[in-house]
């Protein structure tokens, strides 16, 4: 006899809805029984996402707010719509982020600054519209990456973002657990996604990855998202302030050096 799911009657906006991790996070979420509103810059691509959610499961409540993670007005619109649904807030997962490679010595102050507002200033945006909407508590997950944590050879500003977020999850989630608010991320290893396609359509970039990953394979959107629903639901009730990797055992070991 199935049970009650466990996101039943909650509602959630996932920002970078439209990307793999993130139509595959709210594609789990919906399958936990939340209604989620995507958010995304183009219209077509949350169609398209939109369309697979609910070629799963006609009965969902899906909705798409075009819009850009980095704009305030932009994300408090889609918090709006949100909340519009069922007069409540409950999960909000801001998966915004991105990088270049490129050497130390030939990145720019515009590259770092690019993936602070990218990694960093888009999340913090969406924690701090979302908190005081969530009125019976909830949960914000956000996506960091091994990077936070291990070098990695020409992704020097990405790295510093990511441990960045980390930082600013780890004092949001003491503040707002008074709001009964949980503040978690997920740090995937390498995941195949719409930014990656270009290292997994590389076999020698994938096999040095394998590597140093002792479950010997990449991540799949799926994969992280499983995390993201578990972080979002009761399940974890008892948490906050975490960032849990999700990575196939990398960061047991190192970042391979893509650049020799």
């Amino acid at each position: 006899m199935m049970g009650t799911p466990a996101l039943a009657d909650m509602t959630a906006l996932v920002t970078g809805g439209s990307g793999g991790i993130g139509t595959a996070c709210a594609r789990a979420l919906v399958a936990e029984g939340a209604r989620v509103v995507i958010m995304g810059r183009r219209q077509e691509p949350l169609n398209a996402s939109r369309a697979e959610i609910l070629g799963e499961f006609p009965d969902a409540t899906v909705e798409i707010a075009v819009g850009d993670g980095g704009s305030q007005a932009d994300v408090q619109k889609a918090l709006d719509q949100a909340y519009a649904l069922a007069d409540r807030l409950d999960i909000v997962v801001p998966t915004v982020g991105g990088s270049g490679f490129a050497p130390f010595l030939q990145t720019s102050v515009e590259d770092m600054r690019r993936d602070l507002d990218l990694n960093i200033i888009t999340t913090f945006i969406a924690m701090q519209l979302a908190a005081p909407m969530m009125k019976n508590g909830g949960s914000i997950v956000c996506i960091s990456s091994t990077a936070a944590t291990m070098p990695f050879p020409a992704l020097s500003t990405y790295c510093t973002a990511k441990a960045g977020l980390e930082g600013l999850i780890r004092t949001v989630a003491d503040e707002l657990a008074a709001l009964n608010i949980r503040v978690n991320a997920v740090r995937p290893g390498l995941t195949r996604s719409n930014a990656t396609t270009d290292m997994f359509a590389n076999p020698v970039v994938i096999e040095r990855f394998l590597e140093q990953t002792p479950l010997r394979r990449t991540g799949e959107p799926a994969d992280i998202a499983a995390a993201v629903a578990y972080l979002a639901s009761p399940a974890s009730a008892w948490v906050t302030g975490q960032s849990f990797a999700v990575d196939g055992g990398q960061e047991l070991r190192r970042n391979p050096d893509l650049m020799g």
